[in-house]
């Protein structure tokens, strides 16, 4: 059960941050639920990219380096866990 939620972003109010390399905190982890669209998931250490759609969450792994771009119309939140 998450701890924690964002509000809903789109391609415009995605933050500036979370398209920059960034990770969460020791022992938390989360999941990118996208409502509409496509968002470009990318972990940047180990590398690897996903396409993320509304049938396709992303894992976020405690710790990991990370970020996203939308790809077009987006919506999308993210849960936090512990």
């Amino acid at each position: 059960m998450p701890y924690k939620r964002t509000s809903v972003f789109d391609q415009d109010t995605l933050p500036t941050a979370l398209s920059r390399d960034h990770k969460t905190k020791p022992g938390v982890w989360g999941v990118i639920h996208v409502l509409e669209g496509r968002l470009a998931y990318t972990i940047t250490t180990p590398h690897d990219e996903q396409i993320l759609e509304p049938d396709v969450p992303g894992i976020i792994r405690p710790e990991q380096l990370h970020h996203v771009q939308s790809l077009g119309k987006v919506r999308f939140f993210v849960e936090f866990h512990r």
